[in-house]
């Protein structure tokens, strides 16, 4: 099946930033504040919620790569597109996406290119997947019977949340300190 890994990666990091959102909401609703008319109570109740069934769908889409889980997983990564274009259009000190249940994470450029990617990879595999697939059966036809597809995929899923959260961190506090280390913007 082609595009597995990312689609492995794209599961995993629905199951690892739903749990960080559902532990800490307040990033996520900040996010969302312009984007949802609730207030901030019912935003972190409907963020706790959104956690939840964004663990299930990683986990449920995981063990069971099929065209429907894979195309639920494409559409949410094609929302998180979204709200993360609106989040760094608005800017500010607010543009945080908290998609790891960090308050003043950043959303950048390279948080959309990687939502984005995940989503092209997820609707690859809804288009080529097994209507009765499973990762056991999957797993079963790799090499080694997929020892390295899964080791590659949790290290891409850590690199993805590096990325994501603590390079974007990094960037932010090196702009507010002004110092460049010689790198051009």
């Amino acid at each position: 099946m082609e595009l597995i890994a990312p689609y492995l990666i794209a599961c995993l990091l629905l199951v690892v930033a739903g749990v960080a959102k559902a532990l800490r909401p307040a990033g996520t609703a900040r996010a969302l504040a312009d984007l949802v008319p609730l207030g901030p109570g019912g935003l972190a109740v409907l963020v706790r919620w959104g956690s939840v069934l964004e663990v299930a769908l990683g986990v449920v889409a995981l063990v069971f790569p099929r065209p429907v889980t894979a195309a639920a997983v494409a559409a949410v990564y094609a929302a998180f597109v979204v709200v993360v274009a609106v989040v760094r259009a608005r800017g500010g000190a607010t543009a945080s996406c908290g998609c790891f249940g960090a308050v003043d994470t950043p959303a950048t450029g390279l948080h959309l290119v990687i939502d984005a990617g995940l989503a092209v990879s997820a609707a690859v595999v809804a288009v080529s997947a097994s209507a009765g697939g499973t990762i056991v059966s999957l797993l079963g036809h790799q090499p080694m019977d997929g020892l390295p597809l899964v080791f590659l995929s949790g290290v891409g899923a850590w690199l993805s949340i590096l990325a994501m959260g603590r390079l974007a961190d990094l960037r932010a506090a090196r702009r507010l300190t002004g110092v460049t280390f010689g790198v051009a913007e």
